[in-house]
Protein backbone atom coordinates (compact mmCIF):
# COMPACT_ATOMS: atom_id res chain seq x y z
CA UNK A 1 0.00 0.00 0.00
CA UNK A 2 1.39 3.45 -0.69
CA UNK A 3 1.69 4.79 2.59
CA UNK A 4 2.19 8.09 0.89
CA UNK A 5 -1.70 8.90 0.16
CA UNK A 6 -4.24 8.29 3.29
CA UNK A 7 -6.88 5.29 2.41
CA UNK A 8 -9.87 6.81 1.11
CA UNK A 9 -12.40 3.95 0.45
CA UNK A 10 -15.53 6.09 0.85
CA UNK A 11 -14.85 8.04 -2.25
CA UNK A 12 -14.32 4.41 -4.18
CA UNK A 13 -16.95 3.86 -6.63
CA UNK A 14 -15.81 0.61 -8.09
CA UNK A 15 -14.78 -1.63 -4.64
CA UNK A 16 -12.91 -3.56 -6.89
CA UNK A 17 -11.40 -5.37 -3.41
CA UNK A 18 -15.39 -7.33 -3.64
CA UNK A 19 -14.50 -8.34 -6.79
CA UNK A 20 -10.66 -9.54 -6.08
CA UNK A 21 -9.77 -7.87 -9.37
CA UNK A 22 -7.61 -5.01 -8.52
CA UNK A 23 -6.55 -3.68 -12.11
CA UNK A 24 -8.87 -0.98 -11.40
CA UNK A 25 -8.15 0.07 -7.94
CA UNK A 26 -6.95 3.65 -6.85
CA UNK A 27 -3.29 4.56 -5.78
CA UNK A 28 -4.15 4.50 -2.67
CA UNK A 29 -6.33 1.62 -1.94
CA UNK A 30 -5.54 -0.11 1.34
CA UNK A 31 -5.40 -3.64 -0.96
CA UNK A 32 -2.50 -2.49 -3.26
CA UNK A 33 0.92 -3.91 -2.19
CA UNK A 34 -0.47 -6.39 0.73
CA UNK A 35 -0.91 -10.07 0.11
CA UNK A 36 -3.95 -12.36 1.28
CA UNK A 37 -1.48 -13.97 3.47
CA UNK A 38 -0.44 -10.48 4.91
CA UNK A 39 -3.71 -9.63 5.81
CA UNK A 40 -4.59 -12.99 7.10
CA UNK A 41 -1.65 -13.16 8.91
CA UNK A 42 -2.72 -9.63 11.38
CA UNK A 43 -5.47 -12.24 12.77
CA UNK A 44 -4.86 -14.98 15.65
CA UNK A 45 -5.93 -18.17 15.16
CA UNK A 46 -8.79 -17.18 17.66
CA UNK A 47 -9.42 -14.02 14.95
CA UNK A 48 -9.84 -16.12 12.77
CA UNK A 49 -12.48 -18.59 14.08
CA UNK A 50 -14.65 -15.56 15.44
CA UNK A 51 -14.45 -14.25 11.87
CA UNK A 52 -15.44 -17.67 10.19
CA UNK A 53 -18.54 -17.76 12.60
CA UNK A 54 -19.61 -14.09 11.96
CA UNK A 55 -19.40 -15.09 8.28
CA UNK A 56 -21.56 -17.96 8.36
CA UNK A 57 -23.96 -16.40 10.54
CA UNK A 58 -24.11 -13.40 7.63
CA UNK A 59 -24.90 -15.99 5.37
CA UNK A 60 -27.64 -18.11 7.26
CA UNK A 61 -29.30 -15.22 8.57
CA UNK A 62 -29.09 -12.17 5.34
CA UNK A 63 -32.08 -10.14 5.44
CA UNK A 64 -33.45 -12.75 7.64
CA UNK A 65 -32.61 -12.44 11.24
CA UNK A 66 -32.92 -9.20 12.90
CA UNK A 67 -29.92 -7.76 14.95
CA UNK A 68 -30.90 -9.04 18.42
CA UNK A 69 -31.58 -12.90 16.55
CA UNK A 70 -28.11 -12.78 14.66
CA UNK A 71 -26.18 -11.73 18.15
CA UNK A 72 -27.70 -14.86 20.05
CA UNK A 73 -27.02 -16.90 16.97
CA UNK A 74 -23.23 -15.72 16.91
CA UNK A 75 -23.34 -15.99 20.67
CA UNK A 76 -23.99 -19.16 20.40
CA UNK A 77 -21.70 -20.45 17.81
CA UNK A 78 -19.12 -18.91 20.00
CA UNK A 79 -19.73 -21.16 22.56
CA UNK A 80 -20.24 -18.18 24.90
CA UNK A 81 -23.05 -18.20 27.91
CA UNK A 82 -22.29 -15.43 30.07
CA UNK A 83 -23.17 -12.23 28.86
CA UNK A 84 -22.79 -8.57 29.74
CA UNK A 85 -25.05 -5.65 28.85
CA UNK A 86 -24.18 -2.33 29.22
CA UNK A 87 -26.34 0.05 28.96
CA UNK A 88 -27.93 3.31 29.50
CA UNK A 89 -30.51 4.29 32.11
CA UNK A 90 -32.41 5.98 29.62
CA UNK A 91 -33.19 2.43 27.79
CA UNK A 92 -33.73 0.52 31.06
CA UNK A 93 -37.15 -0.73 29.29
CA UNK A 94 -35.60 -2.03 26.60
CA UNK A 95 -32.75 -3.13 28.71
CA UNK A 96 -35.08 -5.27 30.57
CA UNK A 97 -36.88 -6.70 27.23
CA UNK A 98 -33.65 -7.56 25.61
CA UNK A 99 -32.19 -9.52 29.30
CA UNK A 100 -35.76 -11.31 29.37
CA UNK A 101 -34.87 -12.28 25.51
CA UNK A 102 -31.50 -13.94 26.37
CA UNK A 103 -32.32 -15.30 29.60
CA UNK A 104 -35.22 -17.06 27.64
CA UNK A 105 -32.92 -18.53 25.37
CA UNK A 106 -30.48 -20.09 28.02
CA UNK A 107 -28.28 -17.17 28.39
CA UNK A 108 -26.78 -15.98 31.73
CA UNK A 109 -26.81 -11.91 31.89
CA UNK A 110 -24.74 -9.45 33.83
CA UNK A 111 -26.18 -5.99 33.18
CA UNK A 112 -24.71 -2.72 34.54
CA UNK A 113 -27.01 0.83 34.30
CA UNK A 114 -24.29 3.64 33.17
CA UNK A 115 -25.41 5.25 36.41
CA UNK A 116 -23.71 2.73 38.86
CA UNK A 117 -21.54 4.36 41.47
CA UNK A 118 -24.13 7.07 41.95
CA UNK A 119 -21.24 9.22 41.85
CA UNK A 120 -22.17 13.27 41.48
CA UNK A 121 -21.26 15.22 38.44
CA UNK A 122 -19.71 17.60 40.76
CA UNK A 123 -17.10 15.25 42.12
CA UNK A 124 -16.32 14.50 38.24
CA UNK A 125 -15.19 18.13 37.72
CA UNK A 126 -18.67 18.78 35.42
CA UNK A 127 -19.71 22.41 36.51
CA UNK A 128 -23.35 22.86 36.90
CA UNK A 129 -24.07 25.17 33.75
CA UNK A 130 -23.43 21.43 31.78
CA UNK A 131 -25.83 19.04 33.92
CA UNK A 132 -28.84 18.48 32.56
CA UNK A 133 -30.65 18.54 36.10
CA UNK A 134 -28.93 22.16 37.31
CA UNK A 135 -31.24 22.97 39.72
CA UNK A 136 -31.19 19.76 41.69
CA UNK A 137 -28.40 19.25 44.37
CA UNK A 138 -27.56 15.62 42.75
CA UNK A 139 -26.91 14.42 39.19
CA UNK A 140 -25.46 11.31 38.92
CA UNK A 141 -22.26 10.97 36.39
CA UNK A 142 -22.33 8.47 33.90
CA UNK A 143 -19.48 5.77 34.32
CA UNK A 144 -18.93 3.22 31.46
CA UNK A 145 -15.80 2.46 33.28
CA UNK A 146 -17.30 1.38 36.21
CA UNK A 147 -19.66 -0.59 34.00
CA UNK A 148 -16.62 -2.62 32.42
CA UNK A 149 -15.36 -3.34 36.10
CA UNK A 150 -19.19 -4.74 36.97
CA UNK A 151 -18.88 -7.27 33.76
CA UNK A 152 -14.81 -7.93 34.22
CA UNK A 153 -15.59 -8.92 37.65
CA UNK A 154 -18.19 -11.07 36.67
CA UNK A 155 -15.93 -12.99 33.96
CA UNK A 156 -18.52 -12.43 31.06
CA UNK A 157 -17.42 -13.61 27.52
CA UNK A 158 -19.12 -11.72 25.31
CA UNK A 159 -20.44 -7.64 26.49
CA UNK A 160 -23.24 -6.19 24.82
CA UNK A 161 -23.55 -2.31 24.05
CA UNK A 162 -26.88 -0.68 24.56
CA UNK A 163 -27.18 3.19 24.12
CA UNK A 164 -24.48 4.39 25.79
CA UNK A 165 -23.60 8.13 25.20
CA UNK A 166 -20.94 9.22 22.27
CA UNK A 167 -17.67 9.27 24.41
CA UNK A 168 -18.85 7.33 27.45
CA UNK A 169 -19.04 4.05 24.91
CA UNK A 170 -15.23 4.61 23.87
CA UNK A 171 -14.50 4.42 27.72
CA UNK A 172 -16.13 1.74 27.75
CA UNK A 173 -14.99 0.03 25.44
CA UNK A 174 -11.32 1.18 26.26
CA UNK A 175 -12.02 -0.97 29.62
CA UNK A 176 -13.92 -3.78 29.33
CA UNK A 177 -11.94 -7.08 29.11
CA UNK A 178 -14.55 -8.93 26.99
CA UNK A 179 -15.02 -8.84 23.55
CA UNK A 180 -17.63 -6.16 22.33
CA UNK A 181 -20.69 -6.14 19.97
CA UNK A 182 -23.21 -3.26 19.64
CA UNK A 183 -26.92 -4.02 20.06
CA UNK A 184 -28.16 -0.46 19.71
CA UNK A 185 -26.39 3.35 19.63
CA UNK A 186 -28.33 6.41 21.26
CA UNK A 187 -29.45 9.12 18.78
CA UNK A 188 -31.99 10.73 20.98
CA UNK A 189 -32.93 13.03 18.34
CA UNK A 190 -33.71 10.08 15.44
CA UNK A 191 -35.13 7.34 17.78
CA UNK A 192 -31.94 5.57 18.10
CA UNK A 193 -31.44 5.46 14.40
CA UNK A 194 -28.23 7.69 13.92
CA UNK A 195 -28.18 6.88 9.82
CA UNK A 196 -31.28 8.99 9.96
CA UNK A 197 -29.81 12.10 8.20
CA UNK A 198 -27.43 9.92 6.06
CA UNK A 199 -30.41 8.75 4.58
CA UNK A 200 -32.05 11.99 4.52
CA UNK A 201 -29.01 13.79 3.25
CA UNK A 202 -30.51 15.33 0.23
CA UNK A 203 -33.04 17.33 2.61
CA UNK A 204 -32.89 17.35 6.18
CA UNK A 205 -29.37 15.88 6.40
CA UNK A 206 -28.04 19.23 4.70
CA UNK A 207 -27.91 21.12 7.60
CA UNK A 208 -25.02 18.84 8.52
CA UNK A 209 -22.78 19.86 5.87
CA UNK A 210 -20.70 22.45 6.99
CA UNK A 211 -22.33 21.69 10.53
CA UNK A 212 -21.74 24.43 13.28
CA UNK A 213 -20.42 23.17 16.55
CA UNK A 214 -22.31 23.91 19.44
CA UNK A 215 -21.19 26.40 21.46
CA UNK A 216 -19.26 28.23 18.88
Amino acid sequence: MNNHLPAACDACAAKPCRSGDLSTAPKNCPSLGVSPEESLARYSQEDRRTACIAAEVECDGYCRLTRVEEIMEYTRRCGYRKLGLAFCAGLSKEAGILARILRGNGFEVVSACCKNGSVSKDQLGIPKEKQLKRGEAFEAMCNPAGQAAVLNEAGCELDLLLGLCVGHDTLFIKNAEAPITVVAVKDRVTGHNPLAPIYTFDSYGKRLLPYRFVGE
